[in-house]
């Protein structure tokens, strides 16, 4: 009887522990929809707020990373509306619009970059440089978890 109930207690931890699993991965998938859906600027509104927090801006700061944001948000949409028509077709991107598209990326990023450092004090962007970077690293540890 105790073999029994050890072997109970051990196959519902298991099933809790597989669950919790894929309850992150719905919570992930939820949020990714979200963002989706929110305009340009929610998007901006939510980051430059974000950033005015975590860097101690003023408010002629604030407008210029606000406007800076904004931008950036109305590319990506953009960006994400041309990418989901051409998922539509059900084609995958060739090799060349993989780097073109990666060049454009990172092209945006040294833009972005040179911005912030015009209008941030040298500690500011110490701190904004070194938030990017923990993001960086989040998103590939979460790429590599993927494949």
């Amino acid at each position: 009887m105790k073999k029994l109930l050890i072997i109970a207690i051990a196959l519902f931890t298991l099933n809790g522990m597989a669950q919790g699993e894929r309850r992150g991965k719905d919570k992930q998938q939820n949020m990714s929809a979200l963002l989706k859906d929110m305009s340009p600027t929610d998007v901006a509104n939510l980051k430059s707020k974000k950033l005015t927090l975590a860097l101690d801006l003023d408010a002629k700061q604030q407008k210029q990373v606000h406007t800076i944001i904004l931008e950036e948000a109305t590319q990506n949409q953009n960006i994400r509306k041309e990418r989901e028509a051409k998922q539509t077709e059900n084609s995958r991107p060739t090799k060349s619009e993989i780097i073109e598209f990666q060049n454009k990326r990172l092209d945006k990023k040294i833009e972005l970059k040179r911005k912030m450092k015009t209008i941030l004090t040298a500690e500011q962007y110490a701190k904004f440089d070194k938030i990017n970077s923990r993001k960086d690293k989040m998103r590939t540890k979460r790429r590599n978890k993927r494949k």
